[in-house]
């Protein structure tokens, strides 16, 4: 297994700050989208490279984390994942999850989001979901509960924007150390030490899960699956999934509205014209009138991100900002046009500066 270099992978120093790591991906991921780059296994391979090495820099925990490693980087990863009781790991099988690396899994695969419980739900939820804001602070998933009751436990999950926009299904596996089934986790059955356990009261166990991820979840809210936390029983806790969504190369979400830069040519934007724009629905036309300035944004009501059941339901907006590009060379037939143009129009933009 092989160290990432997650800063040379985006072509930063380490120091970046955190807009500079936004914008080295957005530029990367736009040049080696696959979408762009259809069956290109090589740009493929780069845009999961890229991926990952943002998914780790633009997280504050996972970032740190990087950061502190160095050449100890091996002794590190081969620490065991957590205490009895306490240690999960979380694998992905299909999406985007399982295109990380060995180095990432090992390193970064026990961390999870923080937060506080929300309202518990019926033993029927395991399909269904509850979301919840995410509010800060670290108590209350991963400490003892009742002794009737099982840990909470808490996992991350990334998804990309379209997933967010039209909900997702996720399979995981989960490997966390439960109470024994024979002695309930105490150690011993009839003053005994248990044979099932070796006395420890703990297993490592091993659960398949299909989660459902609603539409409209954004970075920072979480997702309770009920009763699939530590535990036997019906006394299990639950699982607490904290949703990243990741950057979008096209699309910048915020709130529940989309935002989009349009690039338009110079007669489009003096002349006015029909143009298609992508949303998260597919391509729908949309009316330039004639005069329109570079920066001038147009609405598209009812296509931004789906509102949460706890929000009222319905829709953002997309929002479409124009940039007039121009050529970067001219025809001499364009230059004539244009130095003729300028002889018809006398006006100053500049006027109100002074």
């Amino acid at each position: 297994m092989d160290f990432k270099d997650y800063y040379e992978t985006l072509g930063l120093k380490r120091g970046a700050t955190d807009k500079e790591i936004r914008s080295a991906y957005r530029k990367l991921a736009r040049k080696y989208h696959p979408d762009v780059n259809p069956g290109n296994k090589e740009a493929e391979a780069r845009f999961k490279e890229i991926n990952e090495a943002n998914e780790v820099l633009s997280d504050p925990e996972k970032r740190r984390r990087y950061d502190t490693l160095g050449s100890d980087w091996q002794r590190y990863a081969q620490q065991a994942p957590g205490q009895p009781g306490g240690g999960f790991r979380v694998e992905y099988q299909g999406g985007d999850g399982g295109d990380f690396s060995d180095f990432f899994r090992t390193i970064f695969g026990d961390l999870g989001g923080g937060g506080r419980p929300g309202a518990r739900g019926g033993r029927g939820d395991r399909g269904g979901v509850n979301l919840e804001d995410l509010l800060g602070g670290g108590g209350g998933l991963g400490g003892r509960q009742a002794r009737s009751r099982g840990d909470d436990v808490q996992a991350g999950v990334e998804i990309t924007l379209e997933e967010a926009f039209a909900g997702a299904r996720k399979t995981f596996t989960m490997e966390m150390d439960e109470p024994c089934p024979t002695c309930h986790g105490s150690g011993n059955v009839g003053g005994k030490p248990c044979t099932t356990c070796g006395g420890t009261g703990w297993q490592r166990g091993r659960r398949q899960l299909d989660v459902k991820i609603p539409a409209g979840v954004k970075t920072g809210q979480r997702v309770r699956v009920a009763g699939e936390g530590t535990g036997v029983g019906g006394g299990r806790g639950d699982l607490y999934l904290a949703v990243t969504v990741a950057p979008h190369p096209l699309f910048e979400r915020t709130g529940d509205d989309i935002q989009l830069e349009l690039p338009i040519t110079a007669p489009e934007a003096a002349l006015g014209a029909n143009v298609e724009v992508p949303t998260l629905r597919g391509k729908v036309s949309m009316k330039i009138p004639p005069a329109t300035s570079s920066g001038r944004t147009f609405r598209l009501p009812a296509y931004g991100m789906p509102r949460v059941r706890t929000s009222g339901g319905g829709s953002g907006d997309q929002l479409v900002k124009v940039k007039i590009v121009m050529p970067s060379d001219l025809t001499t037939a364009e230059r004539e046009l244009y130095e003729k143009l300028k002889t018809l129009r006398s006006d100053n933009p500049r006027a109100y500066l002074g």
